[in-house]
């Protein structure tokens, strides 16, 4: 097999050359450039990428923690940033983690050789973050945040949760239930204090048996349907903390023929693209830019590694109401 020493020899330069030839051309003289490239063409040369990587202290790879597949939120930026990334020459190693799995998926993430960490699965006082930080090394969270209020794209959930609570109150319900997840992430317990303050502020009270925290498996969160539809005086709406859970929420209704939004009004939270299709049409709170948040934070952590700055990218998008089909006065 032909080596850059091979091709060094024949071309008369150093191995060093070869090396910026193939990684930095624009620093070497056009007849060098010329002269190795003749070089490598006539002796069938392929260059070796984890070869060039250890030159260029690149890896090219960027690991993904994304959270799990069920949640469509997930689906679509999974597919945004490994496009993006894919047009800029990196690959991505996904994970879908679940929150019971973080652990393990830390390790494997940190073990790996790579130039940089996107993860959606971080927790508020999650000690991963520090680890990070220490290990300088381009990282950045989406759609949640750590607590040190670093590294991180969302969107400004705590208004998201208040508008979904004021979009239903100003429909005229008053009998609102509230099915989320746990609030150990940033995104859930943000919604959650916007959702409880729009409540305040409209001196609207509500049972705490309407208010649900689930770990968002579709089990969980049909238990929670089946529990408020259980109460002799029913939710007549109900703010979900995703889109993932108010779509669930909608099929639990069907199931026992409660017809959305005539008998029971339901929000969302995220405005993922199934939301907006023909037969959901699912009212739900979300980016005014309705720019996708995992190609927000790929385009900013490919910045980092390619400028090689430890920056802190702060990122929180404005949020609007998307008013579909699946909320109605009353």
């Amino acid at each position: 097999m032909v080596s850059s020493k091979d091709v060094a020899k024949y071309a008369g330069v150093s191995q060093t050359t070869v090396s910026r030839v193939l990684n930095t051309p624009e620093l070497v003289k056009q007849p060098t450039v010329d002269k190795v490239m003749k070089a490598i063409q006539e002796l069938n040369y392929i260059p070796n990428a984890n070869a060039r990587s250890l030159v260029q202290k690149r890896t090219n790879t960027i690991v993904l923690l994304s959270g799990p597949l069920h949640n469509p939120f997930f689906v679509d930026t999974t597919t945004a940033i490994v496009n993006y990334a894919n047009t800029k020459g990196y690959r991505v190693n996904v994970q879908f983690v679940n929150d019971d799995k973080l652990t393990e998926a830390y390790a494997t993430a940190i073990e790996q050789k790579v130039d940089g960490i996107i993860l959606s699965c971080i927790l508020i006082d999650d000690p991963i973050f520090e680890r990070l930080e220490s290990m300088h090394l381009p990282f950045i969270t989406y759609n949640r945040k750590h607590k040190n209020n670093r590294h991180f794209v969302e969107i400004d959930n705590y208004k998201a949760g208040y508008l979904s609570a004021q979009h239903l109150i100003e429909l005229g319900h008053r009998n609102i239930a509230w099915v989320s997840g746990p609030l150990t992430v940033s995104t859930f317990y943000n919604r959650y204090h916007g959702f409880l303050k729009a409540l305040e502020d409209y001196n609207i009270k509500i049972p705490q048996q309407n208010i649900i925290h689930t770990d968002t498996s579709k089990n969980e969160v049909t238990t929670a349907f089946n529990d408020l539809m259980s109460f002799k005086s029913r939710p007549t709406a109900i703010c979900a903390g995703s889109d993932s859970l108010a779509l669930f929420l909608m099929d639990d209704a069907v199931s026992i023929g409660v017809k959305v939004p005539e008998k029971l009004s339901i929000i969302g939270i995220d405005n993922v693209d199934i939301s907006k299709h023909a037969a959901i049409r699912l009212t739900t709170i979300g980016s005014i830019s309705e720019e996708n948040l995992g190609y927000l934070a790929i385009k900013k952590l490919i910045e980092l590694i390619e400028n090689k700055k430890n920056g802190c990218v702060k990122i929180t998008e404005s949020v609007k109401v998307f008013n579909r089909s699946t909320t109605r006065e009353i």
